[in-house]
């Protein structure tokens, strides 16, 4: 099964749509928004032939966002827990580094996905995968904006860029 994950698309349109593309291209089961989606109509676009999940980041302050992702996906709030095909995923926007590593450093999780500091990450510790998909550019993280595909039968995870 394939899992595209992205974060931090901050109503950044035309990132939304090119991330959509992907993963309807790239014939994922499910997406996981790790928070910053800002307003509700940057979630609609995520209405497409795959299951939809979001956490709330600290720049989503429109609560009508949780309404919104309600009409098609799952809102998680803060933070959630996913599993697909057995495999476990903790969901967390990320802005507190301690909570990040502490979901890592539990060993409960196969893969802890995040956001928040638009930079990218991808590291494992004992057996646990953290990744943070990047977001929109900033200029404490200037790399272009991406999205993450991981296949859980196989475990190979693959960065797209969508500038």
């Amino acid at each position: 099964m394939k899992i595209g994950v992205i974060a931090d698309t901050h109503d950044a349109r035309d990132v939304i749509e090119r991330a959509v593309e992907r993963f309807t291209t790239e014939d994922v089961a499910a997406v996981v928004h790790c928070g910053d989606i800002v307003a509700p109509f940057s979630a609609t676009p995520f209405d497409a032939d795959f299951d939809f999940y979001a956490v709330r980041g600290n720049n989503d302050g429109e609560w009508a966002l949780a309404d919104t992702v309600a009409e098609f996906g799952t809102y998680l709030g803060e933070m959630g827990e996913l599993t697909f095909d057995g495999v476990d995923f903790a969901v967390y926007h990320g802005t507190s580094d301690a909570i990040v590593d502490a979901l890592v450093e539990s060993g409960t999780y196969d893969y802890v996905l995040h956001g928040h500091t638009h930079e990218r990450v991808r590291e494992e510790r004992d057996g646990t995968v953290r990744l943070n998909p990047g977001g929109v550019p900033i200029p404490q993280a200037p790399a272009p904006p991406a999205a993450v595909v991981i296949d859980t039968e196989t475990g190979e995870i693959e960065t797209f860029e969508l500038d």
